[in-house]
């Protein structure tokens, strides 16, 4: 094999990965779909339990299901969540996408079953075997984040660069927030069949309903074919952890920093959310009020999505996240410095709290996942994605954690207060640490970082799909990537010789 040359980004060259005729455009279509759709599972799993936790306190009271054990079940899928981000992050670098997708799926309907059959002699031992399966399912939800949000923004990238960011959007983050409202709307129907003396009943066919959707799009995602960008950048050996860290590190201080922020106060306020609008009606007993306020929440939000997707290709990613961020210190500010008068007006409260949060969806619920996907070369971009959003679930079990001793010890107000001081940090990292990126194509930055190991004295090489060099007198690539020096290749993959 010759020694590997530096290489240029061909920007003509790349256009012609959009000439695939109209089934190519399917293909690439599916891919995207495939790939992303099924988050809405992960949606209602993060979701599920803001109902599950006034069920369980109606059914087994308070002492048995204590704010210490309702905080414990409700991590426990949040610490899986981290497993399963970064085991998952480096393993689809590694093994591939698809390979990482499956076994997402597969852990999302295991889990479900587990907790839907959960039992215990005591509510005690109930509790605690529900923190284990809920663990599984969050290992699931884990598995799910790097490998279905990176699959889906490569196969976007091949299927447009302008709209890349909103496709990416409308694929993921919204599926992911549709999962909200599926939970509750889910919830009245099981809840007003079953009614309140079956509360057990309820509970086990919220937790067995949640693996339908994995079920239903698995045979989809085994047929998933690697895309090409993936299979041209992967690095299996002689990976140069330190050479990658320096070329990183400023884009993993924005993505993790922000992502913390962010699951810090949406987790919390997800999970809790029926305890919220409890205190706020005054009725902690009537399920179906506090079912309907909740759904009414997070259709509110939904909104956000839409606007996210429609302004991360025309002002930046990083401008989006920013806009976001300001939410929660407007409303975080307004709501929790008026929050004894606004408490009195539920309406104006869940107007007020659902601005926040949709705003919220429109910056970083939107654009961390493209960020995350997009500030990173292929080889690593599975690897930083997973550790960037399990910085973020590490968030999100800090403020599961002190949202309970917060509302007890400084009051209900203050969890907006420190929404809102959150949200100029958030901006602060944002701006400072956050690369701004449009229309870029991911292969350019895959190039970039290429030339940069090279230069610092890198001796491995990428993995080539296709053959780099038509012959020693060409200086164009086949993937739109043309040598500084012509007579020089990267490795092939097995079988692929050169002339």
């Amino acid at each position: 094999m010759a020694a590997a040359e530096l290489l240029t980004y061909d920007a003509e060259a790349r256009k012609a990965r959009f000439e695939v005729g109209r089934r190519g455009k399917w293909l690439h279509l599916f891919s995207i779909l495939a790939a992303g759709f099924a988050l809405i599972s992960d949606g209602y799993q993060n979701n599920v339990m803001s109902m599950l936790n006034r069920v369980f306190r109606n059914q087994y009271g308070e002492v048995a299901y204590s704010a210490e054990v309702s905080t414990r079940v409700s991590n426990a899928s949040l610490v899986g969540t981290i497993i399963g981000q970064v085991g998952m992050g480096f393993a689809c670098d590694y093994m591939g996408r698809k390979w990482g997708i499956l076994v997402a799926t597969v852990l999302l309907v295991l889990g479900s079953v587990l907790c839907a059959v959960a039992y215990g002699n005591t509510a005690h031992a109930l509790f605690m075997m529900l923190t284990v399966t809920r663990g599984v399912v969050g290992v699931g939800i884990g598995a799910e984040y790097p490998s279905s949000s990176v699959a889906a923004n490569e196969a976007a990238n091949e299927y447009s660069e302008r709209r890349r960011g909103g496709i990416m959007v409308m694929v993921t983050n919204l599926p992911l927030s549709l999962g909200g409202p599926f939970a509750t709307a889910i919830f009245l129907v099981v809840y007003s069949i079953l009614g309140s003396g079956r509360l057990v009943a309820v509970w086990r066919t919220m937790f067995a309903l949640g693996c339908i959707w994995p079920i239903s799009v698995f045979y989809f995602r085994w047929k998933l074919a690697s895309n090409e960008l993936f299979e041209s950048g992967r690095m299996r050996s002689n990976v140069p952890v330190w050479l990658i860290m320096k070329y990183c590190w400023r884009s993993m201080i924005g993505t993790c920093g922000a992502w913390f922020l962010y699951d810090f106060v949406t987790f919390p306020n997800g999970i809790f959310s029926g305890t919220i609008i409890a205190s706020v009606i005054g009725d902690s007993d009537d399920l179906i009020k506090i079912a309907e306020w909740n759904l009414l929440l997070g259709v509110l939000a939904i909104p956000g999505v839409l606007l996210g997707a429609f302004l991360c290709d025309r002002i930046g990613r990083k401008y989006t996240l920013v806009f976001g961020f300001t939410g929660y210190i407007i409303f975080g500010l307004i709501i929790g410095c008026a929050y004894t008068r606004i408490m009195k007006i539920v309406p104006l409260f869940i107007i007020f709290y659902a601005l926040m949060l949709s705003l919220a969806n429109a910056g970083p619920g939107d654009m961390l996942g493209v960020v995350s996907s997009e500030s990173f070369p292929t080889p690593v971009r599975g690897t930083c994605y997973g550790i960037s959003a399990a910085i973020g679930k590490l968030g999100a079990v800090v403020g599961t954690e002190s949202f309970q001793p917060i509302r007890n010890r400084l009051g209900p107000s203050y969890t907006f207060i420190i929404a809102a001081i959150c949200g100029i940090l958030g901006v602060v990292v944002s701006w400072i640490f956050v690369p701004h990126l449009r229309e870029q194509d991911l292969m350019e930055n895959d190039i970039k970082f290429y030339n940069y190991l090279l230069a610092n004295g890198w001796t491995g090489s990428l993995k080539y799909t296709k053959c780099e060099v038509r012959d020693n007198d060409s200086s164009e690539t086949d993937t739109g990537a043309s040598l500084k020096e012509p007579l020089t290749v990267v490795d092939t993959v097995e079988g692929d010789k050169k002339p």
